[in-house]
């Protein structure tokens, strides 16, 4: 039999060719399965040999080192779909993932900013390209609740500003259609005109933002510009690009729209995904009639 580590790049390249899973997602299950590997590897435990015993150990592990049920649940879902591929494969005919229960998971109500922290959070001066571009990808994301994967991995044909509407290709490899608003429409036209040239210097990219460097801006660079503006605005609310989308669905939410219309914005490709929305707007009503009625 094949090592563990060889067969878990087998099931890698598996996700991407054959499921044509995103990189992010082979990201996420390669970080969990080479958690697996370096404990059986520590542990001196071959393929052949790992069985229930040995699982449960592992997530004992997990839970000791303060990993989050979460984590857990995802880690034990990359270990299912490993072993379900082995057994497919032929590579193994018995699978220790069986009999192995999720945690339960508390509802986590997901951060989002006030409608007031939002209009602070775009209150750019556009003094120079950089501004320019940071507020055009602040407020495109706030318009259309694209990931963060998504908005990076944007190309200039994905946007159509005379019809205000994008083309993103979602979770699943799954194309969606967002319409945008008129302020983010405004300032892309904006940043299209007066910043991007200025990025790519004579060079050429397809993507719709970019960096000084003239290449695509990665979530983690997106990342750190988001946090840098947040504290120079003194929002203090637990804040990354997620809590702009979280914000998105929330705010149509509280404004009335309809929830298999913000189910389709988001790209969910179940409903109850989206209806953690509902609890945080029953979440803002609540603190609102705390905050404003007398007897609150």
């Amino acid at each position: 039999m094949e090592s563990l580590i060889s067969n878990i790049n087998k099931y890698l390249n598996y996700l991407i060719i054959d499921k044509k899973y995103s990189l992010n997602t082979k990201k996420s299950y390669e970080h969990d399965l080479m958690l697996f590997h370096r404990f059986c590897n520590d542990k001196k435990i071959n393929l052949s040999n790992i069985n229930e015993k040995e699982i449960k150990e592992f997530l004992k592990v997990l839970k000791q080192n303060n990993l989050s049920n979460k984590s857990i649940n995802r880690t034990i879902s990359s270990l299912k779909g490993f072993y379900k591929f082995l057994l497919i494969e032929k590579i193994f005919n018995k699978n220790p993932m069986e009999y192995i229960d999720t945690p339960k998971m508390s509802k986590n109500i997901p951060s989002v900013l006030s409608k007031e922290e939002v209009n602070k959070l775009l209150e750019i001066e556009l003094i120079n390209k950089f501004s320019y571009r940071n507020k055009a990808m602040i407020e495109l994301m706030y318009a259309t609740g694209l990931r963060v994967s998504e908005l990076v991995n944007l190309k200039l044909n994905d946007i159509d500003l005379q019809e205000n509407i994008l083309k993103t290709m979602g979770k699943g490899n799954k194309e969606r259609l967002v319409p945008i608003g008129e302020y983010a429409t405004s300032i892309v036209i904006q940043y299209l005109h007066k910043a991007r040239p200025l990025f790519l210097k004579n060079k050429h990219s397809d993507y719709l933002f970019v960096t000084n460097k003239g290449t695509n801006m990665s979530r983690e660079q997106f990342y750190r510009i988001l946090q840098n503006i947040a504290k120079k605005k003194g929002i203090t609310t637990h804040f990354s690009p997620h809590t702009l989308r979280h914000s998105f669905a929330t705010h149509l939410l509280d404004n009335g729209a309809d929830l298999r219309s913000i189910q389709e914005m988001l790209g969910h490709a179940n409903i109850s995904s989206t209806q953690i929305y509902t609890h945080v707007s029953k979440e803002s009503l609540k603190k609102d009639y705390k905050n404003y009625h007398p007897h609150g």
